[in-house]
């Protein structure tokens, strides 16, 4: 159990889970050195969030070295090694005090995420993973680093009511009533960037299902959305209790 003050048992559960999809996130090969970052909402009005403390990589998270932090950004424990990253911020604040059912709110910088965000059409229906963000997928067009806090608004503008977002020259976010429901998205997400990378590396045309059949699969996805991903985050935590258990230190 955490040493952190003021910790309750559903604080510690929600950190244990952030902490977990951070080394997860290191993983499967998405993260990016110190930098990206994955949040959650705090139980109460206050509208506080966890982050990870700027300067640690993703396979050294634990659930008590994550920050607490206010919507303007203060670390609720002032010390040295509270910093987060400004960035991060501004984007996860946006959408956590916007949107009620934003949990989580997850963020990378994949090769094929950027790269997907790089291209004009943005994601196509090529495959059964991508089918399930069909028509569920916004965009937000690139404004620089995202350190100046009146992007919000349009960053929230943008993501609208959808669980995906890609943020064009940038990479991709998503968002979830649980970290479970997050993680999900992300995975999903990336691996439909992937696989349209490989798809199209070669130059050879892409067959894409007609549209009708696209919003089916994609409802067919919604149907499920209920119980998102807990039933493989049961499976993902079991392989972290295993290889990986100090994330719940």
């Amino acid at each position: 159990m955490s040493n952190l003050r003021n910790v309750d048992s559903r604080e510690w559960e929600l950190r244990c889970d952030l902490a977990a999809a951070y080394r997860l996130i290191a993983h499967f090969g998405m993260d990016d050195l110190i930098y990206t970052h994955l949040s959650v909402r705090l139980p109460g009005e206050q509208h506080r969030f966890l982050l990870n403390p700027y300067g640690l990589m993703f396979d050294e998270i634990t659930a008590s070295s994550l920050v607490a932090v206010d919507p303007e950004g203060h670390a609720i424990e002032e010390e040295e090694e509270s910093k987060i990253n400004n960035a991060g911020f501004t984007i996860h604040s946006a959408v956590h005090m916007a949107r009620d059912d934003a949990q989580c709110v997850m963020h990378t910088h994949t090769t094929a995420g950027m790269a997907v965000a790089a291209q004009e059409q943005g994601l196509l229906p090529l495959n059964q993973m991508s089918m399930e963000f069909y028509g569920r997928t916004s965009y937000h067009d690139y404004e620089g680093i995202a350190l100046d806090l009146d992007e919000r608004d349009r960053l929230v503008r943008d993501l609208g009511s959808n669980s995906a977002m890609i943020l064009r020259n940038h990479g991709l976010l998503t968002t979830g009533r649980t970290v479970a429901e997050a993680f999900h998205y992300m995975y999903y997400l990336e691996q439909a960037c992937r696989i349209q990378i490989a798809a199209t590396q070669g130059g050879q045309k892409v067959t894409v299902p007609p549209d009708a059949v696209a919003a089916h699969t994609a409802a067919q996805f919604a149907s499920w959305s209920e119980t998102k991903g807990q039933r493989p985050w049961a499976a993902l935590r079991r392989l972290l209790d295993r290889e990986s258990p100090d994330y719940k230190t």
